[in-house]
This record gives C-alpha cells, structure tokens and sequence, in this order.
C-alpha cells in the first residue's frame, strides 16, 4: 500500500523558511480574571481556513493589540468577538468565545444585545445620518437603556464627555453627525458605542483614515477608556500597539503566533516569525 507524505505548509522569510508545525502560539494566552476567553477558534470563509486554532483570553481593563501583515486574520478575529462575522456568507465558525462564562455561539444567544455588550468602532467613521445627539441616544434606546427624556440626555452628555467630545458639540446636539471633522466623527462612533454600556470595545483600525493631531487625541482616548472597558484594538501602526495597549498578540497568516506583555512583544519577541514582523523584514 502506498503511504502519501503530508507535506508541512511553509512560509519563507529572509530568515528562512517556517513550518506551520512551528507556528503554535508562544507566550501566556491567559490572564487572572478574564472578560473574554476564546478557546480553539477557527474561521472558515467556505473552503478557506481563514483562523486556524486560535485561543486567547481577554483582560479586564486593558488594551490589547492584535499586529501583523496585510491578511494575516487579526480583523477576521476581531469579529467573531462580537459574531460581526455572521453578516458574511459562507463564513462559519467553530471553538467556543465566552462573554462572562457565556458561550458566544450558542443558539439561545441574541446577537442584538450581545453586540451591545461588545461595541464596535470601525475602520471608517460611520455616524448614522441622524443629530449628534440621536447617534448617542438611538442605542439607549432601541436596548432598553433609558426611559425618558432626561435619562437619555444623561447618558447623551455622560457618553460625549467619556468620548472627549462635549465641549466641542454640547452647543450643537440637533446638527448632523456628518458635520463633524473626520476625528470628531471618530469619536461620536466610540461616544455611541459606550452609549450602549458595553463590556468590551473592538477597534479595527481606528485611526487608520485620520490625521496625525486627530490620531493623538483619539490614542489618549483609548488609554483613559481603559480604566472602564475592555478594548480591543486591530491596527497596522506598530508605533500606536506600542504607546496605547498593554498586551499585544502577533497574528500571521492566521495563526496567532505570539501574545504576551507589549514591551516584551516589541523588544524582546520569542518567536523569530514576530521577530522578523517587528524588525520589517515583511509586512
């Protein structure tokens, strides 16, 4: 009988060529106490295994970054955080992501508030075309969340102020969201999701269409959000993973390669694929 040979999947860098069998996940994927765990996540976009095996926990009160090449999953992960990635046909996904002891996937669960309870802030400002102040107060509302008039204008104000935008709007709450500067708008988005008192905040690439000033204002944003929220954040900026998160997780062509504390990530990698990332030896 003829035995056929697996061949192993390989990926070549300047430094040589690395098998998938050497691309398990180094460093610690737990933390004490997590908000979110995800166990043996795999995404298939109909035959292409898009994430492959991926397990990580997520802290309470921290950033954490996920980094790597163009395609590498790190924003296919990102929505099976909040199951953004059954909007997508021919997606399926597999493994188990628990929200407080939850599993995520099961059918019982009703992603209208699970999305609630895991905001989004997307790559691209995208303001419902309604006022400043119905953008915040359509989540309040269409959750349960206030009951009259004088809550929503609470949670209107509290929201633009957590968000860093109410002296800048609180003089004009009926004009359209679309007035605002690109950054302005960047931050009535975060103000709406934190609106919907959420958990967790997933950020993909926040900043990405922004100038360097608005960039800034939005990086102190996140750091003072952390002290309330979970947040999650894709970006391509290796500089911004450095200043705003805590732990940061390297993903490569849909592995999750390594995770661990960001200084050490940055400084002192232990796997030679993130080593070679770091350094732009690809990207």
């Amino acid at each position: 009988m003829m035995v056929m040979e697996k061949k192993s999947v390989m990926y070549e860098t300047k430094s040589g060529l690395v098998p998938r069998e050497n691309r398990n996940t180094v460093g610690e994927i737990n933390v004490e106490n997590p908000r979110m765990l995800c166990r043996s996540v795999n995404v298939f976009y109909s035959e292409k295994h898009a994430i492959r095996d991926v397990s990580l926990d997520i802290g309470r009160n921290e950033v954490i970054a996920f980094i790597g090449p163009s395609g590498c999953g790190k924003s296919t992960f990102l929505r099976c955080l909040n199951r953004m990635n059954d909007t997508i046909d021919g997606c399926r996904v597999t493994g188990e992501i628990l929200l407080d002891g939850i599993n995520i996937f099961d059918s019982r669960i009703d992603v209208v508030p699970l999305r609630a309870q895991v905001g989004m802030v997307f790559q691209k400002p995208n303001p419902f075309p309604k006022s400043i102040y119905d953008n915040i107060a359509y989540g309040p509302r269409i959750h349960g969340l206030v009951q009259n008039r004088t809550e929503t204008d609470e949670v209107v104000e509290t929201s633009l102020k957590n968000a860093g935008l109410w002296e800048e709007v609180k003089d004009r709450l009926r004009q359209p969201g679309t007035s605002l500067s690109g950054g302005q708008q960047q931050r009535l988005c975060i103000a709406r999701a934190i609106a919907a008192n959420p958990e967790i905040i997933l950020m993909d690439e926040p900043c990405s269409a922004l100038d360097p000033i608005a960039t800034a204002v939005i990086e102190d944003l996140i750091d003072e959000l952390k002290d309330q929220y979970s947040i999650v954040l894709v970006t391509h900026n290796m500089q911004q993973a450095s200043r705003v998160s805590q732990r940061t997780a390297y993903f490569h062509l849909g592995d999750l390669i390594e995770v661990g504390n960001t200084t050490q990530i940055f400084t002192k990698p232990k796997h030679q694929l993130t080593h070679d990332y770091i350094t732009g030896r690809f990207g």
